[in-house]
């Protein structure tokens, strides 16, 4: 009798504990308690714990005691990712370790096109709205134009500063490679005469081209002549929106090269990678002008004689189009 007696607390014991792993197991594959979409952030550094526990506040799991437990048996041994994820609705726990486990990140990007001045960079972080925090606006010339990713709720001076971090970067890589035909002496310099190839054409098949004309009037000893210079001590880099006046062309200051040689006084811009390769690797060339030809490029002469006649074929093509 004894016997039989405990073979039945034995069995009962045995379905009590097949039962409660059973739940167990099921509750790693049962559909979650989220009856929409959910977007969850799991900061730098974050524990699992802590991953649960803010999979809980956001109501995507009922109990993060009962994740954790369950992610620890079933979950492997790869780590959660950091960053924004999409949870969908009634996702399980399978599902959801999934997905921090995996690479389903949502990138958030902010771009900085080439030849954005650092003003419009300043409103174009203030302005994400998923972005937190002040920033400053960045010296000109110290952010490198290029697309970056950023999480939600990530500060605004943390993206500032890979960008800076960036420009940083591609200058300790490139100014060694630089050619002996620059005449450029510092990383600086070559930011400085970047700048302005970057603002003077969007031909990325002229830039070369275009630092090879401005190197050339270095050595000269020329004016640089180059328009966005005027208007930079003006604007700070925004459009001017009209003509540029001829008090302005006169102007004597520490950026406009119509009224002073060599190079101004800083960066009139943030010029991409492309430029500032130009400026370290101009062409070869014995060309001192250039002028717009209409089709969004440029002609280029060796004398003023040429360029003049240039001069004469832009104007009278933009009389032609009414623009004169």
């Amino acid at each position: 009798m004894l016997r039989r007696l405990g073979c039945l607390v034995l069995a009962a014991a045995l379905a009590a504990v097949l039962l409660i792993g059973g739940n167990f197991f099921w509750g790693w594959s049962a559909s979650g308690p989220a009856k929409q979409e959910l977007s969850i952030v799991i900061p730098r550094g974050s524990s699992l714990g802590r991953a649960a526990d803010l999979l809980e506040e956001a109501g995507a799991i009922s109990s993060a005691s009962a994740f954790l437990n369950r992610a620890k048996v079933f979950g492997g041994d790869a780590p959660i990712k950091a960053g924004e994820f999409i949870i969908p609705a009634r996702a399980s726990h399978s599902q959801i370790l999934g997905i921090l486990q995996g690479s389903d990140v949502v990138l958030r990007m902010v771009t900085v096109p080439e030849g954005m001045p650092s003003i419009l960079v300043h409103e174009k972080l203030m302005a994400e709205p998923l972005l937190t925090g002040t920033v400053p606006v960045p010296a000109e010339g110290s952010l490198l134009p290029e697309s970056y990713s950023f999480e939600r709720g990530e500060k605004r001076i943390a993206v500032m500063l890979r960008m800076q971090k960036a420009m940083q970067a591609t200058l300790t890589e490139l100014w060694p490679k630089r050619s002996p035909d620059t005449v450029v002496t510092s990383p600086q310099e070559a930011v400085i005469l970047a700048a302005i190839v970057e603002k003077e054409t969007g031909k990325s098949s002229e830039r070369r081209m275009v630092a090879g004309v401005y190197s050339n009037r270095v050595r000269k000893g020329m004016m640089l002549q180059a328009d966005p210079t005027i208007i930079y001590p003006i604007t700070r880099g925004k459009p001017l929106g009209r003509r540029i006046r001829q008090s302005e062309i006169a102007d004597v200051n520490d950026y406009n090269t119509y009224a002073m040689t060599g190079l101004p006084k800083g960066p009139i811009t943030n010029p991409g990678r492309a430029s500032i390769e130009a400026v370290l690797n101009p062409a070869k060339t014995e060309a001192l002008y250039f002028v717009a030809d209409g089709t969004g490029g440029h002609v280029f002469a060796n004398t003023l004689a040429d360029h003049n006649r240039n001069v004469e074929k832009w104007f009278a093509l933009r009389r032609a189009r009414g623009e004169m």
